[in-house]
This record gives C-alpha cells, sequence and structure tokens, in this order.
C-alpha cells in the first residue's frame, strides 16, 4: 500500500474549509481562508501596485490581506530568501460564512465570466470542483485565458468567477447574510440569480439559485498577465481576521 498522501479532490478540499470557517461578519472576529500567492522580492513594488488596483476596482474578494517576508510562516511553509508572500481573502470564505448562517451552500465549479460593456454576460470556460484535484482558478489562469486588465480598461474582458447553489428556502438568510458581509467589507458577490432560472447562461437545480461570486485571484491573473511570475496556492490555509490588514492602510 502506498505510503503517498491519498488525491483530495478540489470539493472535498472546500467542504473541509468550508466546515472550518469561523469568521463572524457582525462581530468581526473569527478565522478566514487564504490565497497564497509568492513573487520575487524584486517584483514587490510592482505586484503591490497592481493589487491595489484590482481590489480597489472590485476584483477581489476583500481588501483585506496580509504581507508576508523573509522567515514568516503560514499554512505549512516558510517565506524563504528574495521571497514575499501575499495571503488574501479566499472566496470559499463566503461559502464558509453562509454555511454558519445555516444556509446548505454548494459550490458547482469556478470558470471565466465574459464581461461586456461592464455587464457580466455568461461562463465561458468552466471546471467543476469534483473534476480536479487543483484549483480551477488556478488551472484556467495556468492557461493564461483572462483577460482581467483588458476588462479594467476597456469593460469587456473575461474575469474569474465561481458558481455556487443554495436552496430557494433560504433566499432571506442569503440576503441579510451578505448584506452583512458588505459591511464587513467583504463584497465579492458578482451576482445573485433569481430562483429557478440560469445565471450567466448557466442551469441551476430547481427550487435552487446561483450565487457567482469573483474569484480572489484575480489580482494575480493581472499580475500574470504583466509578464510578472507569480506562484498561487489558492485555499491555502485559515488564518484570523484580525492578522490580515487593509491594503489602502499598508
Amino acid at each position: 500500500m502506498s505510503k503517498n498522501s491519498p488525491i483530495q479532490f478540489t470539493s472535498s478540499k472546500i467542504d473541509d474549509l468550508m466546515f472550518r470557517t469561523t469568521f463572524d461578519p457582525k462581530s468581526m472576529e473569527g478565522e478566514v481562508i487564504v490565497n497564497l500567492s509568492l513573487i520575487d522580492s524584486q517584483d514587490f513594488e510592482d505586484v503591490f501596485k497592481i493589487f491595489k488596483m484590482a481590489i480597489n476596482s472590485g476584483l477581489s474578494v476583500s481588501p483585506l490581506l496580509k504581507v508576508l517576508h523573509e522567515g514568516d510562516y503560514i499554512g505549512g511553509r516558510t517565506i524563504e530568501k528574495d521571497e514575499v508572500g501575499f495571503a488574501t481573502m479566499c472566496s470559499i470564505t463566503i461559502d464558509g460564512i453562509l454555511l454558519k448562517s445555516g444556509v446548505m451552500i454548494k459550490p458547482r465549479f469556478g470558470g471565466l465570466v465574459e464581461i461586456k460593456d461592464g455587464t457580466p454576460k455568461r461562463f465561458t470556460n468552466v471546471l467543476t470542483y469534483p473534476s480536479t484535484t487543483i484549483d480551477p482558478l488556478e488551472v484556467l489562469m495556468s492557461q493564461e485565458l483572462t483577460s482581467v486588465m483588458e476588462m479594467l480598461k476597456t469593460g469587456s474582458g473575461k474575469i474569474l468567477a465561481n458558481l455556487r447553489e443554495a436552496p430557494l428556502v433560504a433566499r432571506d438568510v442569503i440576503d441579510s447574510t451578505l448584506s452583512d458581509m458588505v459591511d464587513a467589507g467583504i463584497t465579492g458577490i458578482l451576482e445573485v440569480g433569481e430562483p429557478n432560472t440560469r445565471i450567466l447562461d448557466v442551469p441551476v437545480e430547481r427550487d435552487h439559485l446561483g450565487i457567482v461570486v469573483i474569484g480572489g485571484t484575480n489580482p494575480m491573473a493581472i499580475v500574470q498577465e504583466y509578464g510578472i511570475p507569480i506562484r498561487t496556492n489558492a485555499m491555502s490555509t485559515l488564518v484570523d481576521i484580525n492578522e490580515l490588514d487593509n491594503i489602502n492602510d499598508i
């Protein structure tokens, strides 16, 4: 029998992280899920400017992040010499908060959303969570299919996003919880669909509604579009919300 770790599909990892999320948007206490991105320290200023622009343009889950330097430890990894890390909020945090509110949220897939003249139109490329051991948005980023910077400049392009489904009967709880999240600075919701109605050209299960969440890796996609090397580990680990700072305060 192999001593190697068993294969873990992304859907299982999401379930695990959702359950372990403890953040309460009303009290602003608890742990959130973060993505970890690593860059060469020489690229720090350029990458920081890109992150700040992307986050202030609404292309992230939250403006909160943590900058990590040589010797800092996070998620089983130590930041090495000539390396800088960014811990940014992962969109699965939203699922975890909804789950804690009693909503049986079902993450369906990650993909690219086509934006035209500032309006989200449809999903173009998607990867379901049960079909891959790598985060779908990481895969799509690696294929260089995004045009996030073009979208910011012209209003049209392709950005990273995720689709979730939730039961129709939970609509009031969903609206209330999403409102609390916005008050807490978590503004990654791209669109909430109507019950039993297609959302961005994707059908939803009967008596359910779709929720499209902006991918937390969009700032990293812009960095990559500029040709700057960046290594991203989505859904990396959980950190206490109080360890994160608003990017505009750094």
